[in-house]
């Protein structure tokens, strides 16, 4: 038996197209199994991707296709832990975005072991660094607005802003050289706030072309 699974992040998503692609890779019948998730999380719980490790550790699943390796983890070492899971229980993985996979199961041993090993660890770096992206991306979609920290969509962040005099005084003080706990001390403002302060002003002047206080 085959899986075809399909996982989605967004409900303007379709997967038709993605399940067409994975069917071209199989003969025979299949289980098609799906998730959709509003975000990329690979901690988070997946049911049909629970299920689809289920079948494969009982040993029913020959043949394991999906859209992209993304699709089954984003974090590199998690990936390489579900490919030897598979390997275990006699079970390929097959993408239709990574045909090299089809041209790396016809390497004689050991070599294949050897490629195998290096085409992970890339795919693995690459999925991680588009992960980091998208989160310095959303990180820098910020602006300040009437001392207020706001989102890109124009939505408040974070608790009640602090005034906006105690901002200038808290990097006025930093300018100076002042340890973060004699700031801390005098403006009577945790540690963590200091650094949070200076860190997201940091980013907006970084965003602006401005020279940063902090270097």
């Amino acid at each position: 038996m085959n899986i075809i699974y399909i996982r989605t992040s967004t409900e303007e998503q379709e997967p038709e197209n993605q399940i067409k692609d994975c069917k071209l890779l199989l003969n025979g019948e299949y289980i098609l199994l799906q998730d959709k998730q509003t975000a990329f999380k690979d901690l988070k719980e997946r049911k049909g991707f629970e299920e689809a490790k289920k079948l494969i550790r009982q040993g029913r699943i020959k043949h394991f296709i999906v859209w992209d390796l993304d699709r089954i983890f984003r974090n590199r070492k998690r990936l390489k832990e579900f490919f030897e899971f598979c390997k275990i229980n006699k079970c390929g993985i097959h993408s239709v975005n990574q045909k090299w996979l089809e041209d790396l199961n016809k390497i004689p041993e050991p070599f294949n072991e050897i490629m195998h090993e290096l085409m992970l660890n890339l795919m693995g770096w690459l999925a991680e660094d588009e992960s980091k992206k998208k989160s310095d991306r959303v990180k820098l979609a910020v602006r300040s607005k009437n001392g207020k920290t706001i989102s890109y969509k124009g939505n408040k962040w974070g608790r009640k802003a602090m005034h906006t005099n105690k901002i200038n005084r808290i990097k006025e003080l930093a300018n100076t050289g002042l340890s973060y706990r004699k700031i801390a001390e005098q403006e009577k403002v945790s540690i963590g706030k200091i650094s949070q302060i200076l860190s997201v002003h940091k980013t907006i002047q970084e965003k602006q072309g401005e020279k940063p206080i902090i270097k």
